[in-house]
């Protein structure tokens, strides 16, 4: 009788165990709502439609690149390529020396600047994120079997659930840039990749854009694996390689035109350049806003011979076709640069470039030096970008602005420059950057900066930078215009300026809602003498 009673027990334990470890840990908490008033005070607002843009109006053209960081740009030093086209706008424009993301990651990044909002200010906390654990098994699992370094699956319980996952994204409360645009009479055309969502109400075309073409996901193949002409590199030195070649060309992967999946086999960077053409092209009697957002140079490693074949000189197979991408990129930037030369637009179009977010460090395609730290940390390395204003005869040419700007100033410069009147209901964080860069206005376009992701929070003031959690794991206090390679934590030395900006960070944040979706994972950074974490 007690060998039957110890039997049962332990089958029960056994049981209760397994229920235990496979128990889904998804929960309906994070399911998207948006206030009805805010959405109506949207829809009346953008009702109020210009019936025809004045035909003086300034053309926009808006050129992102993907992870592209700082200095691997021939123009900031970098010791592999020379980026002509590139570095012909900050000769025949205003170069920004220190223009900063507001997030050092994909998604939020580009939330914040379609907005010009703190993408906080809507709960665009963390990178869109296709998947959540299921279960404890398959946490256990991965912490006991897989080497991930250096990122590190967060626990978490709850998790969204398949539905939720799905209709994450720009909320419909949100004004775009195309959509103010579009409301003053232009036309609007974005070629490339989107990453704010899939849902219905989040997709490009559905944002203000008249036309799209391109890709909702954080990537895609730059062509089908095994294209003739195409070189593929699967990287065994960045653990997310497998992840970004298991997308393929399926699901939000799939290359779309205006919301249609169609099958495209020529290399992307290539083809979203004969689209940006044909888009100017097209529009070149009226005004237009073409926005650009090139996948390059973000994984997967992919470039045309051609390019990959410049390059023999660089022994190490990763930073070899890294480069080459880069290299189609600049090319590409020409092409476009030179289409609105060759129509005589130059005099009425003004052109911005910038990067996302810095260099994927952990790639080991980049490394962002003399910078530290690279993309998913608010290091130099995953928050300076190269930034850049070319509008012929408009702006000074040859010149460089050094104060301190963010991405949120392209939505409010380009709305000043479009002569567009934004809607009272909300706050803009961005900036105009013209007045202060034609020396109109004394001063500095911006005080102070913020991010927030996860438990990671940063403040920018005053050439002080606090890098510190909310629940006090590590802070970091540095001096940028004496250490601007951030090699000197003086947080010990002033905890009075540490309390002072970390009371700034949470003054900035105390009204804002929590994070639609949570942080995935952690992300580890080691400099060779000390680890750092951040949440994506």
């Amino acid at each position: 009788m007690r060998n039957k009673t110890i039997y049962f027990l332990g089958g029960l334990f056994f049981l209760l165990g397994i229920g235990y470890l496979l128990y889904p840990l998804s929960k309906d908490l994070y399911k998207a709502e948006w206030s009805s008033e805010t959405l109506e005070a949207k829809a009346n607002f953008l009702k109020q439609t210009i019936a025809k843009a004045d035909s003086n109006q300034p053309n926009i053209i808006l050129l992102l690149a993907d992870d592209l960081g700082y200095h691997d740009i021939s123009l900031n030093g970098s010791q592999f390529l020379q980026t002509k086209h590139i570095d012909a706008m900050a000769k025949e424009g205003v170069y920004c020396s220190k223009a900063y993301v507001s997030s050092p990651v994909c998604s939020p990044s580009r939330a914040g600047m379609m907005t010009g909002r703190y993408q906080q200010r809507f709960g665009f906390q963390n990178q869109l994120q296709p998947r959540y654990l299921a279960n404890r098994l398959e946490y256990f699992g991965f912490k006991a079997f897989v080497n991930s370094y250096p990122w590190d699956i967060k626990w978490m319980n709850p998790v969204p659930n398949k539905q939720d996952i799905k209709e994450q994204g720009l909320p419909p409360t949100e004004i775009t840039l195309a959509e103010l645009l579009k409301k003053q009479g232009y036309a609007t055309g974005m070629i490339g990749k989107w990453h704010l969502g899939s849902a219905p109400y989040s997709v490009p075309h559905k944002r203000g854009f008249d036309y799209h073409y391109g890709f909702y996901a954080s990537h895609s193949l730059f062509a089908p694996e095994g294209t003739e002409g195409v070189v593929d590199l699967h990287n065994e030195k960045d653990w997310t390689d497998s992840y970004i070649w298991e997308g393929q060309r399926n699901g939000n992967h799939a290359v779309v035109r205006n919301g249609e999946v169609i099958e495209e086999t020529a290399y992307l960077t290539n083809r979203f350049t004969e689209e940006a053409v044909q888009f100017i092209e097209q529009n070149k009697d009226n005004p237009f806003f073409l926005y650009v957002p090139f996948s390059s140079p973000h994984t997967p490693l992919q470039a045309p011979e051609e390019y990959y074949n410049k390059f023999a000189h660089i022994k190490d197979p990763v930073k070899r076709i890294y480069n080459a991408m880069i290299a189609s990129l600049d090319d590409a930037i020409g092409v476009i640069n030179n289409k609105v030369k060759e129509l005589g637009l130059a005099e009425n179009t003004l052109i911005i470039f910038l990067s996302d977010n810095g260099g994927a460090a952990y790639t080991h395609a980049t490394d962002n030096k003399p910078l530290k730290g690279g993309k998913v940390t608010t290091f130099e390395g995953g928050l300076r970008v190269p930034f850049f204003m070319q509008w012929d005869k408009k702006l000074k040419a040859d010149y460089q602005y050094d104060n301190v700007i963010s991405s949120l100033d392209v939505f409010t410069t380009i709305c000043a420059v479009a002569n567009v009147e934004l809607p009272k209901d909300r706050v803009y964080d961005g900036v105009n950057l013209l007045p202060y860069i034609q020396g109109e206005i004394e001063g500095k376009p911006h005080q102070e900066l913020y991010w927030k992701a996860g438990v990671t929070r940063t403040v920018l003031k005053d050439n002080y930078k606090l890098i510190f959690t909310e629940n006090g794991t590590q802070q970091m206090l540095y001096n940028l215009e004496e250490d601007p390679y951030e090699k000197n934590d003086l947080a010990p030395q002033f905890p009075k300026q540490v309390a002072a900006l970390k009371q700034a960070h949470f003054e900035w944040s105390k009204d804002f809602p929590k994070a639609d979706w949570p942080a995935v994972v952690r992300f580890a950074y080691n400099d060779g003498k000390r680890e750092y974490y951040f949440d994506n």
